[in-house]
């Protein structure tokens, strides 16, 4: 047996059609309003989480506010104050002296948010966990150069400034990245120079002039360059190498002539073999 159909007259269709089209745009108006609700109970339920957590780091209390944070992070991943979160997150692992946390947290911002109007911040926040990782409490009590010490974080620190001032001339961090970039070089030069002054004192004269070389070629500029080149042209002179020595005394007496006791023989700064 043929299954029945049933035909609607076409004129029936007609009147039918919208209210069909009306059931259908009410339903959809219905379930935009609803996802639209839960967008701004999300939006709301994010804002507190982050002014709570803000209201943490506001005062000192690092770990509850990187608790709190990681929290709104992990329920609403995405969005201003997920964005939020992250920067503020970088920054409280810094001010708690914890720099390769600080440096993870800042380059996963720049990773998911390149384009971002405060990715110049996590450059610069990159630059402050390596420039201050010899900061910790530690630290503050042990005197110490900066020139001693291994100088990577210091390089890192500088590759982070220049990264910033580079991409974002105009940021209102740039200045003092400029200025901490100045510090970092003499820092870096000084470290090149102590080693330098270690050859030196072990007679390894080839050495001091490559090393000193270095430091006039990566760090020009530096506070440390009058030192630099006296030591290079004592150690040219050492080997017998004249023209050498001559250019080299000539380079330091044309840019500083102020500094010439530093030629004399004996003169302190160089550690007697």
């Amino acid at each position: 047996m043929a299954p029945l159909s049933i035909r609607l007259p076409i004129r029936a269709m007609k009147k039918l059609l919208p209210l069909l089209l009306l059931t259908i745009f009410l339903a959809a108006c219905a379930t935009t309003g609803d996802k639209a609700e839960d967008k701004a109970a999300a939006e709301a339920s994010a804002q507190k989480m982050y002014e709570k957590g803000k209201k943490e780091l506001d005062r000192k209390n690092y770990e509850l506010a990187i608790d709190q944070f990681e929290k709104l992070e992990a329920a609403y991943p995405f969005g201003e104050y997920a964005q939020k979160a992250q920067l503020d997150t970088a920054y409280a692992h810094y001010k708690m002296h914890e720099p390769d946390a600080a440096i993870a947290a800042a380059d996963q911002f720049i990773r998911l948010n390149p384009l971002h109007e405060n990715v110049d911040y996590a450059y610069y926040i990159k630059g402050l966990a390596n420039a201050t990782r010899y900061d910790s409490f530690f630290d503050r009590f042990v005197k110490k150069d900066l020139g001693d010490l291994d100088p990577n974080p210091l390089k890192q620190a500088f590759i982070d400034f220049k990264l910033l001032v580079r991409r974002f001339p105009d940021s209102k961090y740039a200045d003092d990245a400029r200025q901490r970039m100045i510090f970092l070089r003499n820092a870096l030069a000084r470290h090149d120079y102590n080693v330098a002054d270690y050859y030196w004192r072990r007679g390894a004269f080839v050495a001091v002039v490559n090393r000193c070389a270095s430091v006039i070629r990566e760090y020009d500029g530096s506070d440390i360059m009058p030192e630099t080149l006296a030591l290079m042209a004592r150690a040219y002179r050492t080997l017998g190498l004249k023209e050498e020595y001559q250019d080299t005394v000539k380079l330091f007496e044309t840019n500083f002539p102020e500094r010439k006791e530093l030629l004399r023989d004996g003169w302190q700064l160089f550690s007697k073999r």
